[in-house]
């Protein structure tokens, strides 16, 4: 238990699963630390003013060049266990938006690169929580 003395900073992100209906993610690798070359979805930061739904749409246009209205994304869940990153306390709420098969996308921002993974085959480093994330997908 904390006191208000020792009240923690915590950070607000958000995060996009854009998939296909043939069943495949979009990921992209991350250009620098924490997680530097580790595959991740598209999210970010939510900027002052701006809701999280609106975060996920612009991270997920910033990052792969897929522009969907945030009125197209729902909610999945929100992931705010200590540790998922190592770089403080961050909560993440987590959006789900399906997108046409042969969706084209582009990296951009500080994605290296961006990818369809199948999810059934995804790759083994996979940065933060959102493997866990993406289990949400596969066990339903």
């Amino acid at each position: 238990m904390t006191t208000h003395d020792e009240a923690e900073v915590i950070r607000f992100t958000a995060d996009a699963v854009a998939v296909t209906p043939d069943r495949r993610v979009l990921l992209i690798q991350r250009g620098w630390d924490p997680y530097e070359g580790h595959w991740a979805l598209p999210g970010g930061h939510v900027d002052i003013g701006e809701s999280s739904r609106d975060a996920a749409a612009r991270e997920l246009q910033e990052e792969t060049g897929v522009k969907l209205a945030a009125a197209e994304l729902r909610q999945l869940g929100t992931w705010d266990a200590p540790g998922r990153d190592p770089r403080g306390r961050y909560v993440t709420v987590a959006y789900l938006a399906t997108v046409p098969t042969g969706t084209t996308v582009t990296a951009g921002d500080d994605a290296r690169r961006a990818a369809w993974w199948p999810l059934d085959a995804l790759p083994e480093q996979i940065a933060f929580d959102h493997a866990e994330i993406l289990r949400t997908l596969t066990d339903h």
